[in-house]
């Protein structure tokens, strides 16, 4: 099928937003992977998809997979996005958020917004009229676990029954890794130093809908018990945006939670490595890791692009595209 083709409905998602990974069903992630591999395999079906559509893209936080894979996703299917610089000030501080939503539902068909705080994404969405992707907040990152298990999915086929384990800061990304493999069926261990853990709350989402599928929820402090066996090991920086201040504790507090080739080595022989990016090589992986045949971090990367422009399809196309 041509570019020019006639274009088709496709389904649409349960949710009118993508706030928070729990919000979809599994049935909206298979949408997500099966219109992801698509457009994945023939970008050219889909280069006048979103033709005429605006995306107002509200980054409170610099980034450089997440700015890019949105505004490539939108460009290459026909549409346009803006950048909105809230750096400084962030959102909120010079104009009520309730208003931004009121004034951008006016201009544009879609909003994506990255944040520290997840109420402000929360805001956004409950005075706007057109969808709303959290593109990160402090408690969760759903766009990245999303290319995350694409990423597995496309490496190892079945999901449900695997087995990972999420090394390092009990984080927004953690928490969007706990939910999404309880979703998919995916036993997930995450080892953190004591006081560093996910937010209760989160764990018990994660293990109510583990239990479930089937799958089950730890969290401990032994990096060599979480990755004893699994399919895949993850890690993340220790020091998020927002906690410079801390970096020099943290480094101190999280050099036993290194991911080195010795760790490794306890995971299953076939085991990937996974990061989100950016790395800080030496501190949470070192490079003979990152670098390594094991390493599928740059497939991640890819995969933003892919997944996020399956969302921006399901969340704007009026229900249309190839």
């Amino acid at each position: 099928m041509s570019a020019a083709a006639p274009i088709t409905k496709l389904e649409s998602l349960s949710v009118t937003d993508l706030l928070a990974d729990q919000d979809l069903s599994v049935d909206d992630f298979k949408r997500v992977f099966d219109l992801s591999e698509r457009v994945k395999a023939t970008p050219a079906r889909f280069a006048q998809a979103l033709r005429g559509k605006q995306l107002a893209m509200i980054f409170e936080k610099p980034s450089l997979r997440t700015r890019t894979t949105f505004e490539v996703g939108m460009t290459s299917m026909g549409g346009f996005a803006v950048y909105l610089d809230h750096t400084k000030p962030r959102l909120g501080e010079r104009e009520a958020i309730q208003d931004i939503a009121r004034n951008l539902e006016r201009w544009v068909h879609g909003i994506v917004a990255r944040t520290f705080a997840h109420d402000s994404v929360m805001e956004l969405a409950t005075h706007s009229s057109v969808p709303v992707i959290n593109a990160l907040t402090d408690l969760y990152h759903p766009c990245q676990a999303l290319a995350d298990f694409f990423t597995l999915h496309e490496k190892v086929g079945k999901l449900s029954g695997l087995k990972m384990a999420f090394v390092g800061d009990g984080n927004n990304v953690c928490h969007s890794l706990m939910i999404e493999a309880a979703k998919f069926g995916v036993s997930i261990r995450v080892a953190t130093p004591p006081g560093y853990e996910p937010k209760p709350t989160i764990v018990a989402t994660a293990r109510t809908i583990a239990a479930e599928t089937g799958a089950s929820v730890e969290v401990l402090h032994d990096p060599v018990q979480a990755v004893a066996g699994v399919h895949a090991v993850y890690t993340d920086v220790w020091t998020s945006m927002g906690q410079e201040y801390a970096v020099h504790l943290r480094s101190q507090v999280f050099a036993p939670y290194r991911v080195t080739r010795e760790l490794m080595a306890a995971a299953d022989p076939g085991a990937v490595f996974m990061h989100c990016l950016p790395a800080h090589r030496g501190h949470e992986v070192t490079d003979d890791v990152i670098d390594s045949k094991q390493s599928v971090v740059y497939d991640q990367a890819e995969n933003r692009l892919h997944v996020q422009k399956a969302l921006l399809l399901l969340l704007m196309q009026d229900g249309l595209a190839q």
